[in-house]
């Protein structure tokens, strides 16, 4: 549920400037970053959806790269980045794609294209589900398909609450938990069997991160428990709006894409070069834009 692959791309030439802001919604309010605007060839909006840890900054080169062409929107989901806690203590999927639409309703968006990442992508698919209407065109980009032990080991050892103390064990916790999971998959089995072929991103980026997760450390871990309890396979099928299912090569995810494309037979299939260099974005950004200009926006009934 990291991003899907080495990030360690510079801001492009081209890249269109990002604003942020906040929404308020009963829980207290989302924050946003949003760029670009609506065009004729473009009208409708882009809704961005983030993978856990961290926030919507860590899709900024995404953002900036496809904001050029439309107005892109993307949340720090509730419980992560500058976004307030969620209600509850176990929220669930379903909540937090509701969430997400409450922050829409508060930005005038109606409509609009969706992207999600890891747990953004489960989100999204909530969101695809129940409120067809809403969502004109969707992109998984790094879908799970846990099977029920996979499920629970990672429920049990994944996110567990993090302890803040005065020995500041919290800090070491939180940067060993972002950096190792480029290093293994999951993150707390640093077996050879486990080891990821990735790398290490830059120093600059991983501390960005780890910012972000330590903003939210009371709280992220619910997201990802979110996230992890999500059952997809019944799901997947439900998804009646034209989908494209992306994976980066580099993303430990792509060990299900396949398994994932047959519960969507409808949905265009795309492996990416992800976004660890300058082309490679540029690359992983055009095939995104040219599945999103394939459609006319839909309207719904």
């Amino acid at each position: 549920m990291s991003l899907p692959s080495k990030s360690t791309v510079t801001t492009p030439a081209r890249s269109a400037r990002i604003k942020r802001g906040f929404v308020s919604v009963d829980e207290g309010q989302i924050h946003y970053r949003e760029a670009g605007q609506t065009t004729v060839a473009s009208p409708m909006p882009l809704v961005m959806l983030h993978a856990s840890p961290g926030s919507a900054k860590m899709l900024e080169p995404l953002i900036g790269a496809l904001a050029l062409k439309r107005r892109v929107v993307a949340t720090d989901t509730l419980g992560n980045g500058d976004s307030s806690a969620p209600f509850g203590e176990a929220p669930d999927i379903s909540y937090f794609a509701e969430a997400h639409l409450r922050a829409m309703d508060a930005l005038a968006i109606d409509q609009f294209d969706l992207y999600g990442s890891h747990t953004g992508a489960n989100i999204a698919i909530e969101m695809a589900i129940t409120h067809p209407r809403r969502v004109n065109r969707l992109i998984l980009d790094g879908v799970s398909l846990y099977s029920d032990a996979e499920r629970a080991d990672m429920l049990e050892n994944y996110a567990p609450d993090v302890k803040i103390d005065l020995t500041g064990s919290q800090f070491q916790h939180i940067w060993h938990f972002v950096r190792d999971v480029y290093l293994f998959w999951p993150w707390y089995k640093r077996e050879a069997s486990h080891r990821r072929d990735l790398g290490l991103p830059t120093a600059d980026e991983l501390h960005d991160k780890v910012i972000e997760v330590l903003k939210a450390t009371r709280t992220f871990p619910k997201v990802y428990r979110a996230a992890i309890g999500y059952d997809k396979a019944p799901r997947l099928p439900l998804v009646g709006v034209p989908t494209l299912l992306a994976c980066a090569r580099t993303d430990m995810f792509m060990a299900y894409f396949e398994r994932v494309g047959d519960l969507m037979p409808g949905a265009v299939r795309q492996v990416t070069e992800g976004i660890g260099t300058f082309k490679q974005l540029s690359i992983t950004a055009l095939q995104f834009e040219e599945f999103l200009d394939a459609g006319i926006p839909r309207g719904h009934i």
